[in-house]
């Protein structure tokens, strides 16, 4: 996993913070009775694709009908994080990385990051306060990959030449499945397909993913997903491939990468907003744990499997503000 592929897990929490889960409707202050309601209401999260409110449970909560609502046609949340990840796919030192984020909907087009990138929803739905159904989104993908162009903790790893940062375009689709063990809740299939357009790797990745959330009384929520990466021989062969040339320079084997599967991956993260009520906006605050496995060459590669790891951990934190 690379410092980029843990920034977008990193920075996408931030966005699950700033999503309602009972923007037009919903008991919160009742939902605690089990007689009466099966959940708490909460805010909702989401990755990456917006999402449409659940039904409601009994009339909107406090905060609502008194103007408080935050999220209504267009509503945007800024914010900074920092986490511990990988110096480089597959290495086993570890940088402190920056986090910057901006998630929300403007103009009917959901935005969500993506690492060092952005993924639009252009399917983004609005508050409302008809039921939550199945929903579906779609729209562009675009992302950097600077994996190994600098700032290499490494000392051997170092001593090969640097890469070209790449920028990939693709697009991203997903659909969302709410009430799956309560009422609001949702599972989220989702995925997307990138092409490096600079001329770095110049390779395909598709990558597929699974997530879970569910809010946790009015401002708080747990997302837990489950991701894996794909990636072409062009891809393979950039980051994975040990040449002559890096061989003579570092003193690493010689070794020649093929596309397939490149990594699982599993991520948990918690959000909180800090005066307990996700409708007004305002800040939160949320901590993210994760790990991944790489797998194939990703793996056997000796800048893996003899500088660095296969097992890749992620741990941050960050704070946004919602308006």
């Amino acid at each position: 996993m690379s410092r980029k592929t843990i920034a977008l897990a990193l920075v996408a929490a931030a966005s699950f913070a700033s999503t309602p889960a009972y923007a037009s409707g919903g008991d919160a202050e009742g939902a605690s009775q089990p007689a009466e309601r099966d959940v708490d209401a909460g805010s909702q999260a989401e990755q990456p694709e917006r999402q449409g409110p659940p039904s409601g449970a009994g009339g909107p909560p406090p905060g609502v009908l008194n103007g408080e609502n935050v999220f209504d046609e267009t509503w945007v949340t800024i914010g900074i994080g920092a986490g511990l990840v990988p110096s480089y796919s597959g290495s086993d030192d570890y940088n402190v990385f920056p986090l910057p984020l901006i998630v929300g909907r403007v103009g009917g087009v959901g935005i969500s990051p993506n690492g060092p990138g952005f993924a639009l929803d252009l399917l983004s739905q609005a508050p409302s306060a008809a039921p939550s159904e199945t929903s579906v989104s779609f729209g562009p993908a675009f992302r950097l990959r600077n994996d190994r162009d600098g700032d290499i903790e490494d000392p051997v790893v170092a001593l090969t030449e640097d890469l070209d940062t790449a920028f990939e375009l693709g697009v991203q689709g997903g659909v969302r499945i709410p009430g799956v063990l309560n009422r609001f809740d949702a599972v989220t299939f989702s995925t997307q397909v990138r092409w490096d357009i600079l001329g770095a790797h110049d390779g395909m990745l598709i990558e597929p993913s699974v997530g879970y959330f569910t809010p946790v009384g009015r401002g708080a929520v747990v997302q837990v997903s489950a991701s894996a990466s794909f990636v072409d021989d062009s891809f393979a062969d950039y980051y994975y491939t040990v040449t002559p040339q890096q061989s003579a320079d570092s003193g690493l084997a010689q070794f020649t990468a093929d596309g397939g599967l490149n990594s699982l991956g599993l991520t948990a993260i918690v959000t909180f907003d800090l005066d307990g009520n996700a409708l007004n906006g305002g800040l939160n605050i949320y901590g993210i744990g994760g790990y991944s496995r790489l797998v194939g060459d990703a793996a056997d590669t000796p800048f893996t499997s003899v500088r660095g790891s296969a097992d890749q951990f992620l741990v941050g934190a960050g704070v946004g503000y919602t308006f």
